[in-house]
């Protein structure tokens, strides 16, 4: 069975670049482009993961983080936050939410795979 990653960022470039790198690794993609939408997508598609960028519009993505993690139907899936604040603030912060890894802006490729595949499989 496919596995499907939800990827949310503010900018439709970065949404657009993780999803061909997923869709060439196998994985099926959605996007969205601040928290509502990252919401709204994961009660729609369910997906196994979410790549959740720390600053967006509309809900960023700690108060996203948040709301997934309330509900029963969000609660178990696994979310990586991907940020281009790479601070030691900003990572504690996400490490103290209960995210389940933290990827600063500019990412490697190789790594966020073998993270994704570690948290959901191929």
């Amino acid at each position: 069975m496919i596995k499907k990653v939800l990827i949310v960022d503010d900018e439709p470039s970065v949404v657009k670049l993780i999803s061909m790198m997923l869709k060439a690794s196998g994985y099926e993609t959605f996007g969205a482009n601040d928290g509502y939408q990252c919401i709204k997508m994961a009660r729609e598609v369910a997906p196994d993961l979410i790549l959740l960028d720390f600053e967006m519009p509309a809900g960023g993505g700690v108060q996203a983080f948040d709301n997934l993690k309330a509900s029963t139907y969000t609660s178990s899936i696994p979310i990586i936050f991907i940020t281009s604040f790479p601070g030691e603030e900003v990572k504690k912060l996400i490490i103290d939410l209960g995210a389940d890894a933290f990827f600063p802006k500019p990412f490697k490729k190789k790594e966020l795979l073998l993270k994704i595949k570690e948290l959901i499989g191929d």
